[in-house]
């Protein structure tokens, strides 16, 4: 397939996903088994489309560097064992290291808490010309310290700020962040991966089982399991009050990794593609300069 061919396809498969108005959706209405026309047989069309991808992907990439105007914010949220970190490396495995850069956010450090919520993802934002990719986000402080609200005790925030109206606040917050983001050239991406319990209970037990995989394991992923039904509610509650066009969720269904990155991958490529990116136009100064350079290294013996 061409470059163009491969953009319009991708922009095709990832449109289901894609959720740009968040009132009314249903995280319920989002089947985590969903493979769209696709079937288990199909694996290896998809691996080959995958490629496809990832081959228009570092092109789109490429432009984006040299273009040096946009930078593009992909972020990843997802229950443990979803696949994040298995996407993010196949998706983004043919761009240059050079325009890409990734942040695992894990518990906040004492330093971290000692700043507002979102300080430590914003010093992370991708530079002009590159690609930034969060690993969790900003968006825990409407998770994690939302299914477990004690969490805010250690952000030692007046305890007149913390009010039945706080996961309200946050959301406009972070709309109004990614707004701002928006308006300066960032154009943002976010992925909420949407496994099942029962398949997250498939890959625990994976990881328990074969040796190479003991050290994903962690036994408080296992106790989180208790919560399943709050962070179903908090993701439902977050999509809902912070979709929108310039700064779309795509809920991906995660049951099926090789399912999972070929839209991902798709959805990347159709933010790249919507960026109108192009190599920069040389001036007739530069062009100049160059044919004597030509001219000098033809006249080398």
């Amino acid at each position: 397939m061409k470059p163009k061919e491969v953009i319009e396809a991708a922009r095709a498969l990832a449109k289901p996903f894609r959720v740009t108005k968040g009132k009314g959706f249903r995280l319920a209405d989002v089947d985590p088994g969903d493979t769209l026309q696709f079937d288990s047989e199909d694996k290896p069309r998809a691996k080959e489309a995958l490629a496809m991808g990832v081959e228009v992907l570092s092109e789109l990439q490429e432009m984006l560097y040299a273009q040096d105007r946009w930078s593009v914010l992909l972020v990843f949220q997802a229950m443990d064992a979803a696949g994040k970190d298995g996407a993010i490396k196949h998706v983004m495995s043919g761009v240059n290291p050079q325009g890409c850069q990734v942040y695992s956010f894990k518990a906040p450090t004492s330093e971290e808490l000692d700043h507002d919520f979102l300080w430590r993802c914003l010093r992370c934002l991708p530079e002009r010309g590159r690609i930034g990719i969060f690993n969790r986000s900003y968006y825990e402080e409407a998770l994690v310290v939302r299914v477990h609200p004690e969490l805010l005790a250690h952000q030692k925030l007046p305890p007149s700020l913390v009010t039945k109206g706080i996961w309200e606040e946050r959301f406009e917050d972070i709309a109004a962040f990614e707004r701002y983001l928006a308006r300066n050239g960032v154009a943002i991406c976010k992925f909420y991966l949407h496994v099942s319990r029962g398949e997250q209970k498939k890959r625990f037990l994976e990881r328990l089982d074969e040796p190479e995989k003991n050290w994903k394991f962690s036994a408080g992923d296992v106790k989180e399991r208790a919560f399943w039904k709050d962070y179903m509610r908090a993701y439902e509650d977050v999509i809902r009050n912070t979709a929108a066009r310039h700064a779309p969720w795509y809920v991906v269904p995660a049951d099926n990794k090789w399912f999972t990155r070929v839209v991902v991958a798709a959805a990347v490529i159709e933010t790249l593609a919507g960026l109108d990116l192009h190599f920069p136009a040389v001036d007739a100064a530069k062009k100049k300069e160059l044919l004597t350079a030509r001219r000098t290294l033809l006249a080398e013996k």
